[in-house]
């Protein structure tokens, strides 16, 4: 009776043993597909892709102002009507439509006599009006030579002073679309080459991030964190940039 309870709790033990190397190789392999997993899941390519087009500007702005001194309102408003008339027929003139042109209201302000002490006293010395003027059309070519012609209504007694002219594209924001589909392009294209060369292929895309545009003369380096958008080149180059993050499979 001795020997087989000495059978029976051997065979107890051995089996509490299979069971705990069974359990302990379980847990291995169930850890190591754990890890295996997350090594996967973690197995990406993070690369910056860019784009860039040459483009013309199809849209220029110009704007200027006029102002007439007077001693007297009445006259002052006379003048500053007749140099507004004249001004409109000189950009008609020039090939402008009159939907392309836009005055602002007349504005005003009272001139005082200044005193010895260079402070201006109560008595009224005159008045100032002024008057902006600005033209937006297509016709770029026309719109350059206009802003290089206001001496011909200088010539006329108008005390003009052109602001600025500035060049734009109509549909940037088709562009911009379009070259961020172009960045992205190259942005897989770089991630491809690069794993490439360890065997791997890429697999989905994890993220994109769009980076600032630049739109700069043609011939510039310029870059700015915050973007650039140069106004005053009618020929341009648009940069666009993408940062994207690739699986590997």
């Amino acid at each position: 009776m001795k020997d087989i309870k000495e059978i029976k709790d051997y065979q107890i033990i051995l089996l509490g043993l299979i069971i705990a190397i069974g359990a302990i190789i379980s847990t291995f392999l169930l850890s190591h597909a754990v890890v295996s997993y997350q090594k996967l899941q973690n197995q990406t390519i993070s690369v910056t892709g860019s784009a860039s087009q040459d483009i013309t500007s199809d849209l220029a702005v110009w704007k200027a102002y006029y102002e007439v001194r007077s001693k007297d309102l009445k006259s002052g408003y006379a003048k500053i009507n007749t140099d507004r008339n004249n001004v409109k027929a000189f950009l008609v003139e020039s090939g402008m439509k009159e939907e392309d042109i836009k005055f602002t209201p007349v504005s005003s302000y009272t001139v005082y006599k200044k005193l010895s002490n260079g402070y201006n006293s109560n008595e009224v010395d005159g008045y100032c009006l002024s008057q902006n003027v600005q033209v937006s059309s297509n016709n770029v070519e026309a719109v350059t030579k206009i802003s290089e012609d206001v001496s011909k209504l200088i010539n006329k007694n108008i005390e003009l002073t052109s602001n600025t002219l500035d060049y734009y594209v109509s549909n940037m924001n088709e562009l911009k679309i379009k070259m961020l589909a172009e960045a992205t392009k190259d942005a897989k294209q770089r991630a491809e080459s690069m794993v490439k060369s360890t065997g791997g292929h890429i697999g989905v895309m994890n993220s994109a991030k769009m980076g600032v545009f630049q739109i700069v003369a043609k011939d510039s380096t310029d870059v700015s964190d915050y973007g650039i958008y140069n106004t005053s080149a009618i020929d341009k180059k648009i940069n666009a940039v993408v940062n994207a993050t690739f699986t590997i499979k």
